[in-house]
């Protein structure tokens, strides 16, 4: 098994996952004003991606410059990656390639722990991503510990690019927030990846 292969239902039950659904988790979160240039971005790549409605087209048109922009808020002290093997125990079907995730190490050529965000990209509805993404996560609560850093909650995000839907995992306790963020609304999405890299979420 790969992550693609979960459902939301198979990896809560293989890994004995608390799944808990919940509105407006991040509500709270201070929004982060983006900058003019990816404003620039989005307001000319949004409808080209959403016209092409692939993922690829979605994610190197979207989700890629959210992020960037994210690096960018951070002064690049974070590094995020795009289509990297992030095989961690291939027995339990951890294994595969993540279309997105974020590291608390600025160096961006080698993956190093601790990973924090993992970001699924989807073509028209997020909520297929969701297993996926968890997958993920708790192969980020691996990697860390394996690497020696422990954090002490990993996050997640399945999107489309245009729909942002967030998760949270701590130990064995994931929490799905059922609140759509719309990419118009890209200062909280932003706002809400901070709080993340900060752990603040």
């Amino acid at each position: 098994m790969a992550y693609s292969n979960f459902t939301l239902e198979t990896v809560c039950t293989e890994f004995q996952v608390e799944f808990i659904e919940s509105t407006g988790i991040f509500s709270n979160i201070e929004p982060v004003k983006p900058s003019l240039e990816l404003i620039t971005d989005l307001e000319k790549k949004v409808p080209v991606a959403a016209a092409i409605n692939t993922e690829k087209a979605r994610s190197e048109l979207i989700v890629a410059n959210v992020l960037f922009e994210l690096r960018e808020q951070f002064d690049r002290a974070i590094s995020f990656f795009s289509g990297i093997d992030f095989t961690v125990d291939p027995d339990n079907g951890l294994t595969g390639v993540c279309d997105f995730l974020v590291s608390l190490s600025p160096i961006q050529s080698i993956l190093h722990a601790p990973v924090i965000v993992l970001v699924e990209a989807k073509k028209e509805d997020p909520a297929p991503g969701l297993g996926q993404c968890i997958a993920e996560m708790l192969a980020a609560q691996r990697f860390n510990a394996e690497k020696g850093n422990d954090i002490p909650i990993i996050y997640g995000a399945a999107t489309t690019g245009t729909e942002w839907k967030f998760l949270k995992l701590q130990k064995k306790r994931l929490h799905l927030d059922m609140t759509i963020y719309q990419i118009s609304q890209c200062d909280r999405i932003l706002g809400i990846l901070s709080s993340m890299v900060n752990q603040e979420a």
